[in-house]
């Protein structure tokens, strides 16, 4: 438990070597906090790198100076929510202890925790960031952003090893790559003078021990300590050699401390190994487990791993089924459900795992932390196979709609179709009408449209043999909701006019918010100024009524709104949806948000922005989510705009998504952006085949501004010859040969690029240079390269021919795509994950570092960091890495 330390008293100094730059840094910071410009720093590293040991450090040289206390995340199969905040809140605040205590709203609690932070000069400590729940996520998300009036320096630490692109961390860590009170580091392994330095009087070979070790600390110093004459193949066999030491009575309390966990609180090593002092000093005395306060440690967590994979199937059982046992009877733990869930299944206890999984589900979901409450009711579902049928289908569609939260569609489907199972096998016709309305929902978002469409139907037909009820008018809306999707405006406002009447004669409120925000979104996109105080309704009622997923949905669809209209007015909804969504892990409506929030700055001119937002979504999107297909646009439109390879790859994949389902807002984007992506490269031929079905259809649902885009590109490759009806008005212009009031109605909307377009249809130098130095504004080689070869064929001359102003702009001289790639290769990334990342070949990857390298007149990748950093170029590159916030 986390408490005000004193460990500089604890225990002798510790040697470090090649840690006094970081260490500096550190010290630097809790002096900046301490004089009211709080910190939040992250300490990245492998596994072993000497995280720990650097932060404890740090604690025992403000003793004295500041409040100290640490909390770790656990490597338990499914945390526990805010477990590291429960570990200090004792110390630093106990008010945010009640609250928790007391089961308080989230933003109650985080907000305690802040005000107490501004207080006194304090240092936080977060181990193990790897592990952590999601509220704790949110939670750092919340400080990163908040934590600079404080009077706190809040160090988190993480194996940066162990978290790769999806993993929860890595988000958290993008989203916080711009906060002023926000600093990182990573430690790297020892250089071979270092190990040299350690290996000192050891019999063994400095040189050998360093390639064989990569230089991690903790592997030099556990091959050291074993006291072998050869060296180890695996740090596992150092574990084993260093345990082998122990006496009986100390292994057997070294296995006991292995089933507890990586943090061991001494009364329960007690209870379960029998309480024998001086086998626990052995344990300590040998460096097998340390002391911290009143707690005890592993050294390292794969020291522990080492060890509990030794230990005999039947002993292990033993040893959880008396964790558990313990944990239960003591009023301390009674309450902690996720480690008694997690200590139940692993004694393989049934009865345990249903009550306490289905309590730390209640309680994740509480507490915002979707994922681990899908994680729960999982457990509980692993031995529910005796329930009966009814508690099993309560516990699927839970977990369906958990997974649903959190962009788990293929997980929420299956569980969803489990349960309709279940409801089907108990005649239960109202639930399972119920079920297929939930299950339509869900098949959603794999694009799955026809079945998704099916279900819908077939769960009206049922319901409407049933007497009325709130599930028949969701069932009404869940129809209007199919229509809105498929931009089908007159089915919306039909199928949302009949649930609205069922929702009043039901009094139901959530059927009433989920059908104006169908009818408003269908009204917006059309253009229909009513439609926006609908959803501003739909999303008020939601936020009354606590209802996270509506709120989210009304966000989402103000977004999309946005983005297809050109509505930029609304960019604020779109930024407090992200927030919203990213505070209470809605995963699946963030995704969308970011992925609309990518059309949105490219068609803004933030090209930069666009594509680290679009990458975003790619990255982190399942395959099948039709949220990566607008992502996957905008990504290839800066591309092309850009004049950079690696186009059609990524419209092809928008294609392969969009294509099957067939359904117009999936397929319109797609079938403009390869147009234009057609157009660039000079191919007219391919823009009717690209277009053709896809226009024809946008007139059919008469959508204005798709009408009016694909229009244009049909237009310039001769395909058409005056503007349709109805299309957007700047469109329509620029068909009609109208470019100056075009090019005047795109600037009033805000889009530069699209400007410039239509400046370029000018015979005019003047209008030639004007669009000339704003596609050199953007970085748009491709049309650069027209514009300049126009007024080279009037006989113009001095047509400018060095780097772009965003170019100059930049002290190395880097363009924005060189930026991205250079803040990915500060943050480690080789070439091939960096071409994974941003969608590029390898060979242009290659080809970028090493203009990266000549430019900024360095040798090595290792260079660029510190290069980056005298230019001033650190903001930028931050700025270049920015994901979804």
């Amino acid at each position: 438990m986390g408490r005000v330390t004193d460990l500089a008293r604890e225990r002798p100094p510790i040697r470090i070597l090649e840690r006094d730059t970081f260490l500096k840094d550190l010290k630097a910071w809790r002096r900046e906090a301490a004089a009211g410009a709080g910190r939040l720093a992250f300490i990245g590293g492998e596994a072993g790198v000497g995280k720990t040991v650097l932060v404890r450090i740090l604690a025992q040289t403000v003793e004295g100076m500041a409040r100290v206390a640490v909390g770790a995340c656990d490597p338990l199969s499914t945390p526990r929510p805010l477990g590291p905040l429960l570990d200090v809140a004792i110390a630093v605040s106990p008010e945010t202890g009640r609250l928790l205590e007391a089961d308080a709203e989230r933003g109650d609690v985080f907000q305690a925790f802040l005000s107490e932070l501004g207080q006194t000069p304090t240092l936080v400590i977060f181990e193990d960031a790897q592990w952590a729940d999601e509220a704790t996520l949110d939670l750092l998300r919340f400080l990163g952003r908040r934590i600079g009036q404080t009077r706190t320096l809040l160090v988190v630490t993480y194996r940066a090893d162990e978290i790769g692109r999806g993993h929860p961390l890595t988000t958290v860590l993008g989203d916080l790559a711009t906060a002023e009170a926000v600093r990182r580091m990573t430690l790297s392994p020892l250089s071979e003078a270092a190990v040299r330095t350690l290996a000192a009087g050891s019999t063994l070979d400095p040189a050998a021990l360093h390639r064989q070790t990569g230089g991690n600390p903790f592997f030099v110093t556990e091959v050291l300590a074993s006291g072998t004459s050869g060296i180890p193949a695996t740090v596992r066999d150092a574990v084993l050699a260093r345990a082998s030491r122990l006496s009986a009575k100390a292994r057997k309390v070294l296995d006991a401390a292995a089933v507890i966990g990586f943090r061991i609180e001494p009364w329960l090593e007690a209870t379960v190994a029998g309480g024998d002092a001086d086998a626990l000093d052995e344990c300590i005395s040998v460096g097998m487990l340390r002391v911290q306060e009143t707690t005890l440690y592993f050294r390292h967590e794969l020291a522990r791993d080492a060890i509990l994979e030794t230990i005999p199937l039947q002993q292990r059982l033993a040893h959880h089924r008396a964790v558990l046992a313990a944990l239960r009877s003591s009023p301390m733990t009674r309450h902690d459900f996720p480690r008694l869930a997690h200590h139940a299944e692993a004694a393989g206890n049934r009865d345990a795992v249903l009550e306490y999984a289905q309590q730390a589900a209640r309680r994740a979901e509480a507490l915002g932390a979707h994922r681990e409450a899908a994680a729960q009711y999982a457990r509980a579902l692993r031995f529910a196979e005796d329930l009966p049928l009814e508690t099993q289908a309560d516990l699927l569609e839970q977990r369906a709609y958990q997974c649903f939260l959190t962009a788990q569609s293929t997980e929420a489907i299956a569980a969803q179709e489990r349960a309709l199972e279940c409801r089907r096998s108990l005649g239960d016709r109202r639930k399972e009408g119920d079920s297929l309305r939930a299950l339509s929902r869900v098949l959603w978002c794999l694009g799955r449209i026809p079945e998704a469409d099916k279900r819908a139907r077939e769960a009206v037909v049922l319901l409407e043999q049933l007497p009325v009820g709130r599930e028949l008018a969701m069932a009404y809306s869940a129809m209007s909701s199919v229509c809105m999707n498929a931009e089908n405006a007159e089915g919306t406002v039909t199928w949302g006019a009949r649930a609205l009447e069922l929702a009043e004669q039901v009094e139901d409120t959530e059927t009433l918010i989920h059908t104006l925000n169908n009818i408003g979104t269908m009204e917006l996109l059309r253009g229909t100024m009513e439609g926006r105080q609908k959803l501003e309704r739909s999303l008020e009622l939601a936020q009354q009524a606590g209802l996270e997923e509506h709120v989210g949905r009304a966000f989402i669809h103000l977004a999309w709104a946005a983005a297809r209209t050109r509505r930029f007015d609304l960019i604020d909804r779109v930024a407090a949806g992200l927030e919203y969504a990213s505070e209470r892990d809605l995963y699946l409506w963030r995704l969308w948000l970011v992925a609309h929030r990518s059309r949105l700055e490219l068609d803004q001119g933030r090209w930069t922005e666009a594509a680290a937002s679009a990458t975003f979504v790619a990255h982190y999107a399942h395959g099948e989510s039709m949220s990566r297909i607008p992502a996957l646009c905008a990504l290839a439109l800066v591309h092309a705009r850009r004049g950079d390879p690696d186009v059609w790859p990524l419209l092809d994949e928008a294609l392969a998504l969009g294509g099957p389902a067939g359904q117009f807002q999936h397929i319109a984007p797609v079938a403009s952006a390869r147009a234009e992506a057609a157009w660039l490269d000079n191919n007219l031929e391919a823009i009717d085949a690209e277009t053709r079905s896809t226009y024809d259809q946008a007139l059919e649902v008469r959508d204005p501004w798709t009408v009016g885009e694909l229009a244009c590109w049909r237009w310039r490759a001769r395909l058409l010859h005056e503007p349709p009806p109805g299309a957007a008005e700047p469109y329509a212009l620029q068909i009609a040969g109208e470019w100056q009031r075009a090019a005047q109605r795109w600037s009033e909307i805000g889009c530069p690029y699209e400007t410039a377009l239509a400046l370029a249809d000018s015979g005019e130098e003047a209008v030639l240079r004007q669009a000339l130095e704003t596609f050199e504004q953007l970085g748009a080689r491709p049309m650069m390269g027209v514009v300049a070869r126009r007024l080279r064929e009037m006989g113009v001359r001095g047509i400018p021919r060095g780097p772009r102003a965003s170019t100059r702009a930049h002290p190395g001289g880097l363009t924005s795509r060189e930026l991205e790639i250079a803040a990915l290769i500060v943050q480690g990334l080789s070439n091939l994950e960096i071409a994974k990342r941003s969608y590029l070949s390898v060979k242009t990857v290659d080809h970028h570092v090493s203009s990266i390298l000549a430019k900024l007149g360095v040798r090595g990748r290792v260079d660029i960091a510190r290069e980056a950093m005298r230019l001033g170029l650190v903001t930028e590159l931050a700025t270049a890495t920015r994901t979804g916030k």
